[in-house]
């Protein structure tokens, strides 16, 4: 079976960061954010495709020098083509029923049990869903006793949307639906799930966590779900002076921590340095990044080797080279 994973997208809104790096491997506790797709995928998945237009070179090292136990292909778009064209650009390598992924998607969903669901129900496929309290921002979806999908609402007005059912970006198709995608660029949500709704598409509604890891705030969400869940652990490696203090969930790598206050729900790679007075909180802080003395990180993400000057303030921001 195959998996698709639609990683497309330039990471606009994690710039500067993603100047350098692209978003399918911006970190999320200690591995890239597409790891989080394809390591839980069942083990009847033998082949990835991800469907990129953006610092490919990149990607292929990434998977060039890491094993994930799959097969990857990655597919170029000479130019965004939406999440239908995407589709429609690897069909070659698409050979029956497929997974098919939003690449920002990181969620709790079982896919072995959504599997079970797409074949009992039957059809050309079955999307996931995640209850929302307001789904003014989102893709609402209606279905019938039978879980069949009736219609779609794109960004309704909390008072008019006909569920609080959204489209989370995790699908099974079989390859029929390759036929009702035209060329060019299309969207799968506008243009191809209205039209395809005679065919049989089922909704698979699951719980746990859900997030759309697009912008920083949702990563460090993100984060924070996980570090919650018992993801949390610091290194052996990890050097603490001068009353270093450490509260709540973090995952701090083999950094060095000097008299100041870390966490909760911080991320920490190998050579960082907290100094004296700092502290740091709901953020994350990639390899060989400086904290000086005094300085105040929150909800924040910081890049390889950059310095947050002594005394600075830092809120809600991404910083690293451009």
């Amino acid at each position: 079976m195959k998996a698709l994973i639609l990683a497309g997208g330039l990471g606009t809104r994690l710039r500067p960061l993603t100047y350098y790096l692209p978003k399918p491997l911006v970190p999320l506790l200690g591995k890239p954010l597409v790891r989080h797709i394809i390591d839980p995928l069942p083990a009847e998945v033998d082949t990835v495709i991800l469907a990129v237009s953006y610092m490919k070179d990149a990607l292929e090292e990434y998977f060039r020098t890491h094993d994930v136990g799959r097969k990857v292909i990655l597919v170029n778009e000479d130019q965004p083509l939406g999440t239908g064209g995407a589709i429609k650009n690897v069909s070659r390598y698409l050979d029956g029923t497929f997974i098919a992924f939003n690449g920002d998607v990181v969620c709790s969903i079982d896919l072995k049990d959504m599997l079970r669901f797409h074949r009992s129900h039957g059809g050309i496929g079955t999307m996931s869903l995640w209850q929302v309290e307001d789904p003014s921002a989102f893709g609402v979806v209606g279905r019938d006793g039978r879980g069949r999908i009736t219609a779609f609402q794109e960004k309704p007005r909390k008072e008019e949307a006909i569920s609080r059912a959204i489209n989370a970006g995790v699908y099974i198709f079989e390859r029929e639906i390759l036929d009702h995608i035209p060329d060019g660029v299309v969207s799968m949500e506008r243009q191809v799930f209205p039209n395809v709704l005679d065919r049989g598409l089922h909704g698979y509604e699951f719980k746990g966590y859900w997030v759309d890891c697009g912008t920083r705030e949702s990563i460090i969400a993100a984060q924070r779900t996980l570090l919650d869940l018992g993801g949390g652990k610091v290194s052996p490696e990890l050097i603490q002076e001068d009353d270093a203090t450490v509260v709540g969930a973090n995952l701090i790598m083999r950094a060095h921590l000097r008299g100041c206050r870390v966490g909760p729900h911080v991320y920490i790679e190998d050579d960082v340095l907290v100094s004296r007075g700092a502290e740091v909180s709901e953020s994350i802080l990639l390899r060989g990044a400086l904290v000086e003395e005094g300085a105040k990180v929150r909800g924040s993400i910081i890049g390889p080797g950059h310095v947050v000057a002594k005394g600075q303030d830092v809120k809600d921001e991404i910083l690293a080279r451009s």
